[in-house]
């Protein structure tokens, strides 16, 4: 079998083009985005089958696969369960560094929402303690209209 790319010499290419995209979020994550920047609400959806309640929610659920799913409003404060903090500043990164994710549990859901933790010093990050949504005050319908979450001291 001939290689066709053996006399080929590779390439790389950097470009600075910036190619914005929208999509439809569907009903679910809709709604979901709505209630955060129309009433600063953090709804989930719970599982009508097996009790389990999800952030960010589901159509079905990912456990029984049952479709009958309601919605209710989870609290805007829960635990850190896991972080990393990057020290690397990327172009994607539009916060500068060093930055703090976590994977938050707020309380009433069973699963967690990774977001910007601030104001928590490096060296004073715990997994256990517990944190709470600040909202931004001009919301436009996404996950960033919740800016951060913040120790609760």
């Amino acid at each position: 079998m001939t290689d066709i790319f053996a006399d080929v010499e590779p390439m790389v290419f950097k470009s600075g083009i910036n190619v914005p995209y929208s999509w439809w979020t569907g009903e679910t994550a809709g709604t979901f985005f709505m209630s955060i920047r129309d009433e600063k609400k953090i709804m989930g959806r719970r599982c009508i089958k097996c009790n389990k309640t999800y952030v960010p929610p589901r159509k079905v659920c990912p456990v029984c696969f049952q479709d009958g799913m309601e919605w209710v409003e989870v609290s805007p404060v829960g635990v850190l369960e896991s972080f990393t903090i990057v020290i690397r500043q990327l172009a994607s990164l539009p916060r500068k560094v060093p930055v703090v994710f976590g994977l938050i549990r707020l309380d009433g859901a069973d699963t967690s929402i990774l977001h910007y933790i601030e104001d928590a010093g490096h060296k004073d990050i715990k997994i256990g303690m517990r944190v709470a949504a600040e909202f931004n005050d001009e919301r436009s319908g996404s996950i960033l209209d919740i800016a951060c979450f913040r120790p609760v001291r």
